[in-house]
């Protein structure tokens, strides 16, 4: 049977708007143990007291529980899953459907991309790289889903910035004639 033209464009519109409708990740943040916020990522608008008030309340109760406690847990409308590599804490809030052990899974690529791109990723590389922190995570999460998880393509466009900004600097420092 041949599909009419009409019939496409009405089921694309229809995927389409399920698509943009869900947005399983609200947030992300990176915090060390002293609870000081080294990266904040929210996906879904909260004013700034707002924002401020939820994130502190969110790091007290990460920091606040031991390993042997489960890494997720239940705040107000969401879910919390964490996970703490080294000095810093992964923290992802999350809607309530979404899957707690497919979220882990996402932390641990997000350190493992950190990883790749800054040789041995600690809690210097992300705070005096902030931007780059900021742009590899904007390469895996758009508006609060997961669309890239390939980490060559996700370090692609880092690293043509890198090879750029060099070979300005290069320009930059030969001396003019």
């Amino acid at each position: 049977m041949k599909r009419k033209k009409a019939d496409f464009f009405f089921w694309n519109s229809t995927v389409r708007v399920v698509t943009l409708g869900a947005m399983a990740i609200k947030f992300v943040l990176l915090v060390n143990k002293q609870g000081q916020t080294r990266v904040a990522q929210y996906y879904e608008y909260k004013n700034v007291t707002e924002r401020c008030a939820d994130e502190s309340e969110i790091i007290r109760k990460c920091l606040a529980r031991n390993e042997k406690q489960c890494s997720f847990m239940e705040y107000r409308n969401f879910k919390l899953v964490y996970r703490r590599y080294a000095s810093l804490y992964f923290i992802v809030g999350i809607d309530a459907a979404e899957n707690e052990l497919s979220i882990l899974e996402f932390i641990h690529m997000i350190v493992e991309t950190y990883d790749s791109y800054f040789e041995g990723v600690c809690e210097l590389d992300i705070m005096f790289n902030i931007e780059k922190a900021h742009m590899i995570l904007d390469e895996i999460v758009v508006n609060g889903e997961i669309v890239e998880t390939n980490r060559t393509r996700i370090l692609a466009p880092v690293r043509i910035i890198d090879k750029a900004s060099k070979e300005s600097l290069k320009a930059a420092m030969k001396p003019s004639k």
